[in-house]
Parts: structure tokens; sequence; C-alpha cells
């Protein structure tokens, strides 16, 4: 199967998560009936992740400091 060929459609909204620290971790959630881990990625201070809701991604899980950012607004995560 050719990689830039898709089975699915991508249509899910995106969010940019920005670490405000070292270690942040992602992990994405699957959809379903039984919601499981499916991917995790750690980021480091300054780094940035843009990521997507698909037909297999329901949720996602951000544990560390880190600004959320998506079309509902920007949150920080991690914060007291």
């Amino acid at each position: 199967m050719d990689p830039l060929e898709h089975s699915e459609p991508i249509s899910g909204d995106y969010i940019v998560v920005r670490a405000l620290e070292d270690g942040v971790t992602i992990i994405g959630l699957t959809r379903g009936r039984d919601t499981k881990f499916h991917h995790s990625e750690k980021l480091d201070r300054g780094e940035v992740m843009i990521v997507q809701f698909t037909q297999h991604t329901a949720a996602m899980k951000i544990r560390g400091r880190a600004e959320v950012y998506s079309k509902h607004g920007v949150i920080i995560s991690g914060h007291e």
C-alpha cells in the first residue's frame, strides 16, 4: 500500500501541545466499546506537537505541564 494513501478520511479536530517542562506525555486513547491506550509520545520543554482526533483516536491524555491549544481556547495542564 502506498504510504500516501489513506484508507480512512482524516477530518478530525487538531490540538497543539507545547511542553512547559521536560517529560510531558501525550497518550492517545481509542474509540469503541473498550477504551485503550494506542500511542504515546514524550515531549521536552519547548517542544510542540500537533495532534489530530481520528476515526481511531477518541481522546488524548496529557501528563505534565503543557499548554494545549484547540479551537476552544488554551488550557494549561499540570498547573496548580
